[in-house]
Order: structure tokens, then C-alpha cells, then sequence
């Protein structure tokens, strides 16, 4: 079964279109590594919750916006040895971000279900 890599990330909104061409510039070499899909999507409809939110969990500011995105790879494993090979990729040393990296968070997913894979 497929593994996911989640991501939350603030960007400034007016960096919409930077962001969205480091993500088109990143896809590809993810894609030659392992990867199977990326998904990128900007926030539309994120309602502040009560107790927390996508904008809390990022502690967004001002202007800025939410990208919540996810890259499907073939497995675990896939993941970890695909990913050491993006971190080593030169394609993407010294890219700068358009966006505060120290407010992004991520995490590895097992799927509990998935209505494309039954």
C-alpha cells in the first residue's frame, strides 16, 4: 500500500505564485526519485476553529495563507530512500523559499483507507 507525506505550510499570499513555481520547479525530482504524486493546494475555505485550526497550527500572520499538500510514494521504504536521494539532489540546493520553513510542519502516513486503492 502507498505511503503519504503531509505537509502544512504558511505562505504569504502575495508569494502565491513564487511558491507554486518552486513546487512545479521540485515535483519532477521528487517524481524521478520514487515519488508517485504531488499535490499542492491553496488555502480557499479555512475557517478559524475554536480551540485550533490550519492557521493556528502554522501560527500564519497577517496576510499569509495555508498550502496543504501531500506527496504519495510507492512505500515506506520508497519514501525514506527517495527522499535521502531529493535532500541530495543539487537541482535544489540554495532554492530559496517563499516562505517561513520554521512554521511548516510534516509528518509520514500510513493509509487507513483510500477509495483509489480498494
Amino acid at each position: 500500500m502507498s505511503y503519504i507525506d503531509g505537509f502544512v505550510i504558511p505562505v504569504p499570499a502575495g508569494k502565491r505564485d513564487a511558491y507554486r513555481k518552486v513546487a512545479a520547479q521540485a515535483a519532477p525530482i521528487f517524481k524521478e526519485h520514487g515519488a508517485l504524486r504531488i499535490v499542492e493546494c491553496w488555502g480557499d475555505d479555512i475557517p478559524d476553529g475554536e480551540v485550533t485550526d490550519f492557521k493556528k497550527a502554522v501560527k500564519a500572520e497577517g496576510t499569509e495563507n495555508v498550502v496543504f499538500s501531500w506527496i504519495v510514494w510507492p512505500s515506506k521504504e520508497a519514501r525514506d530512500e527517495g527522499n535521502k536521494k531529493v535532500m541530495a539532489d543539487s537541482r535544489l540546493t540554495g532554492a530559496e523559499m517563499p516562505f517561513d520553513a520554521k512554521r511548516m510542519f510534516w509528518g509520514g502516513f500510513q493509509i487507513l483507507l483510500d477509495t483509489e486503492e480498494e
